[in-house]
Order: structure tokens, then sequence, then C-alpha cells
């Protein structure tokens, strides 16, 4: 049995926002993002992915799959939603798949440096990235390839936020579960993305190392999900913590057409048929220019079967 406890925390009151983060990092990754949110009336969940931050590393799977029963799990556990979904990075694919998987329980979806295929890399810089992550030399390569996300202004806190994710990948078993991490194919998440009826934003910062093409990337991913789309100039991987006055404003934004759209009949958000409609309107393209606490407990549950949904302290 795939068996383990996620780690989440919650802040504010009304309808349910939750993050999903990437790979090598913290449900902190949306420290920006969470108190913008409550503040314009919305509950928001954050987690941390198996094997990262506060989640057990005692789990057999830890692909984009995996990460999307965690969410739908964790969205069930907080009364079922629907739910506006944040993805970042494979956070991203995790939240397409929850929306293909359980449409009723999501409002609407926003992912941020979208990974919902697999980059045409090859099998060489697969190999070589796999060479990198080896201890004991790993953990300063993933530092390296980390900062090199954030290619415009790195975040204020970036230094202590970085400290936080080393001081994660430290403890026993993280390492090797972050490993097995990277080996996830998205290959699932493109399959989904022609299932998603929700409404759809995708904010993707131009100079995201990720890509050879930033932009057009995010515009694939916007046509393949009929999505607003913004373009954020200069930033990389992260956008919500390098320009969190642009993609807040626009998060914000969505979340109030998403659930304005979900509120009226089942179909209102989706369109008459199933056809995507509502909160997204005609799919439009804008360009940007230049940690929450709640109450503690404990709760059984699980999408894969054997994990456990437990609040962090």
């Amino acid at each position: 049995m795939d068996a383990g406890r996620i780690a989440y925390e919650v802040a504010g009151e009304g309808p349910l926002v939750v993050g999903v983060h990437g790979m090598g990092d913290l449900r902190s990754a949306y420290r920006h993002t969470v108190p913008a949110l409550v503040a314009a009336g919305f509950r928001v969940a954050t987690f941390d992915l198996r094997g990262h931050g506060d989640s057990d590393a005692t789990f057999s799977a830890y692909d984009d799959e995996a990460a999307a029963g965690d969410l739908l799990a964790l969205i069930d556990l907080l009364g079922g939603g629907p739910a506006l979904v944040l993805g970042n990075s494979m956070g991203a694919a995790a939240a397409v798949i929850a929306a293909a998987r359980a449409p009723e329980r999501i409002s609407g979806l926003a992912l941020l440096g979208p990974f919902v295929r697999d980059p045409e890399s090859g099998r060489l810089k697969e190999l070589a990235m796999r060479a990198a992550l080896l201890e004991p030399w790993g953990p300063a390569a993933w530092k390296a390839y980390y900062g090199s996300c954030f290619p415009g202004r790195k975040p204020a806190d970036f230094d202590a936020h970085w400290a936080a994710v080393r001081a994660s990948l430290s403890r026993p078993g993280r390492w090797s579960a972050f490993r097995r991490t990277t080996r996830t194919s998205h290959a699932p998440a493109e399959a989904a993305l022609g299932e998603v009826r929700a409404p759809a934003l995708v904010v993707m910062g131009t100079a995201d190392p990720d890509w050879p093409d930033a932009t057009a990337e995010a515009r694939w991913v916007a046509d393949a999900l009929s999505a607003e789309l913004l373009l954020v100039d200069s930033a990389g991987h992260y956008p919500m913590a390098e320009e969190p006055e642009q993609v807040n404003p626009a998060l914000v934004a969505f979340a109030r057409k998403a659930f304005a759209g979900a509120a009226g009949e089942h179909g209102s958000a989706n369109g008459p048929g199933g056809e995507r409609g509502g909160a997204n309107g005609a799919a439009g393209e804008r360009r940007g220019g230049g940690a929450a606490g709640g109450p503690r407990g404990a709760a059984g549950g699980g999408a894969a079967g054997g994990d456990t949904l437990a609040e962090a302290a």
C-alpha cells in the first residue's frame, strides 16, 4: 500500500483555493500569493508534495498522478470544493490531471510556469541531470539550477526560502524522494489536457529557462486549454514569487471569475454542453512589464488508498 502523510496548512475564509508547488520546493513557494488571496476573501490551502517539506518520504510513487490524487484528497477533506487550483511547475501537471479526473471538484486552474508536457530535451540531457543530482554534489547542483530559475529579480527573502528548501532536502529520505520526483513523466498531463473543462489561466515568465522559447510554450498550453494568458516580462520559472505585484491581481481577478461561473448552474462555468466558457470567455493574452497559518489538526483520507493528510504544525 502506498502510505504516508501529506502536510498542509490553511489560511482565510471563503471559496477554496489550493496551491500545488513544484519539485524541489516547498508549500511556501506561495508565500507571496497566499496573503493577497486571503485579503481578497478566499480560503487558501497549500501542501507539501510527497517527500518534500513536512510530508513523508515513505511513498512508492512521487509522480504527477500521485500529486493529483493528493490534491483531490485535500479538496475532499476541506469540504469537497469546487476549488480553484494553483499549480506551479509539475504542480500544474497535477492540477490538469485532477481537473480531468474530477471536474466537479475543480472550479478553475491557474498554471504558473507550467510543466504539462515533457520538454524535447533528449535522453542525453535527462541522464546528465540524473548524474548531477547524485550525492554528494547533488544538493549544490540543485541550488545552482534553482537559482538560475530566477533570471530577473530574486525575491527579497530568496536566501531564507532556499535555506528552508535545503534543510528540507537534508532530512532523512528526502533527497532520494526528490530524485525520484525528478524522473516523473508529464505525458499523463499532456494526455489529459483535452479532457479539462474548467476555465484556466496560464502565467509564464518570458525568461523561464526551462523552455527554449517560454512564450511559445505558454501559448501552446493556453491554446490547449482555451485559457487566458499572462506573460510576465523577464520573469523566470516562479513568476508568483518574482513579480507578485503583477501576478497577484491577475490571480485574484481570475479566482473571482472562476467562482462566479461555478456559483450558477453546474454547467455555467464550463459553458453549455460541456464546452469551455464561463470564466474564460474567449482566450486572451496579456503581457506584464518590467507563510500563512491556520487551525491545526489531522485527518485521514487519501486518494492513493493509504495516504493521510495532516495539518502542519
